[in-house]
């Protein structure tokens, strides 16, 4: 095969077969092909498309260019769950430990942020000697064990797909429907679940700003697990202002645990409860979603769900201590209240920019050797729909230096958008796949 006719086909908007795109992956994977003609087929898809099969084929092939995580050995039924991303998206830290505590084995690999906040694992590292750099035969012992483990993701796991993200950021052809979804699902697929459960953000803190592009995205991908034989489900979940009120590594981890407690915010208490539900249903542990949003709440209440968070800590080198006491958490050395310069309803808040506010101070990796500052980030005091007088608090800024706090309140101010009327409020939960 020649790269150049599989380039001179999709130009001409013909289909590609399974064995050209399984040769071209495989080569590319291997340093045969270079960038540049990569970057040719790249564009020819943007602008082309694949249709349904082809986009599978493409899935599967990055799937399959590095070890396939075996979960064979893991008792029961294995579901993960996948969020697009955004701000304050402290979702896997209550989700986790809540679904495993009914009795779903969770067994999931996550990664580290890079960008406005850090990932689940920079989360997680907020526990003092927590670590997910631990060997399989650990990570699978553990979900059998106490039903919960989480391990970084390893270099094997999908690395065509890495090769291929990191030519398409830098070539314009990120924004395409079928390599979106083939991205995000390769890494899913070869993660070993049985059932998947994703989270797809719209608003101006999501990859997909517009709703129908949303619920787009979720199509595509339900359909690729499904095709490959998977249990799939998809929410198309709100982003247009921070998730809760905390945004930033340990703040967001003390919201976790008060969500844990019962007294999380009622925005992420509720995309919690949607998601494990799902989940649930998905692992045979409930018939429905009224049934399985019972089990969760019963977690909560009688204290279960917290106890697993702990278990899950200790046994990833952690004390747990800050289960209990989250005081110890990090916690930065200034707190700068923001005040509103005006008075009105909030109508609007630039949520992408409040991600920005947390980088600025430390919260997020602008490169990959960036190093974060777990203990800063903001405090909401007010989103949208809530009055608010001249002078009071927006937000409070969690920072450990003072022309950094300086730089992020400027910009955050810029982020509020103020009315006389109040605004409607938007949905939490806008579909379901």
């Amino acid at each position: 095969m020649r790269m150049y006719d599989l380039i001179r086909k999709k130009r001409d908007g013909e289909r590609l077969a399974k064995e050209e795109i399984d040769w071209m992956i495989r080569s590319y994977t291997n340093g045969e092909i270079p960038d540049y003609q990569m970057s040719a087929l790249m564009m020819a898809i943007y602008f082309r498309g694949m249709n349904e099969q082809e986009t599978l084929n493409l899935t599967l092939a990055m799937a399959d260019s590095g070890e396939r995580l075996d979960l064979s050995a893991i008792h029961g039924i294995k579901v993960d769950k996948h969020s697009t991303g955004g701000v304050g998206d402290k979702t896997s830290l209550a989700l986790v430990p809540l679904v495993a505590s009914c009795g779903i084995p969770v067994a999931k690999m996550s990664g580290r942020g890079l960008g406005h906040t850090g990932g689940t694992i920079d989360k997680l590292e907020s526990f003092s000697g927590f670590s997910t750099a631990i060997p399989v035969e650990t990570f699978i012992k553990n979900v059998n064990t106490i039903g919960i483990s989480i391990m970084g993701q390893t270099a094997d796991l999908a690395p065509a797909d890495k090769k291929l993200y990191a030519l398409r950021d830098v070539t314009a052809t990120v924004d395409n429907l079928s390599l979106i979804a083939s991205s995000i699902m390769s890494k899913k697929l070869a993660a070993g679940a049985d059932a998947i459960v994703l989270d797809v953000k719209t608003g101006s803190g999501a990859f997909m700003k517009s709703e129908e592009d949303a619920f787009a995205l979720a199509e595509e991908m339900v359909t690729i697990g499904k095709n490959a034989g998977r249990q799939m489900h998809a929410l198309i979940t709100d982003m247009d202002q921070p998730l809760g009120y905390a945004i930033g590594n340990a703040l967001e981890v003390k919201e976790a645990i008060a969500t844990l407690n019962g007294s999380g915010p009622e925005d992420f208490t509720e995309l919690v409860l949607a998601l494990g539900s799902r989940m649930l249903i998905a692992g045979k542990k409930a018939e429905d979603v009224a049934s399985a949003e019972k089990m969760l709440r019963q977690s909560i209440q009688n204290g279960d769900a917290l106890r697993k968070l702990e278990a899950f800590v200790k046994a990833q080198g952690g004390t747990g201590e800050e289960v209990s006491h989250p005081e110890k958490l990090p916690a930065a050395s200034m707190q700068i209240a923001v005040p509103s310069p005006k008075s009105g309803y909030i109508s609007h808040i630039q949520c992408d920019e409040i991600g920005v506010c947390s980088l600025l101070l430390g919260g997020g990796r602008e490169t990959k050797d960036s190093v974060i500052d777990l203990s800063v980030g903001l405090e909401l005091k007010k989103k949208v729909g809530d009055y608010v007088e001249k002078g009071e608090t927006l937000a409070v800024l969690h920072a450990n230096d003072q022309e950094k706090a300086g730089q992020a309140e400027e910009r955050f101010l810029r982020a509020y958008r103020f009315s006389e009327t109040q605004p409607p409020k938007r949905p939490m939960i806008f579909g379901e796949i």
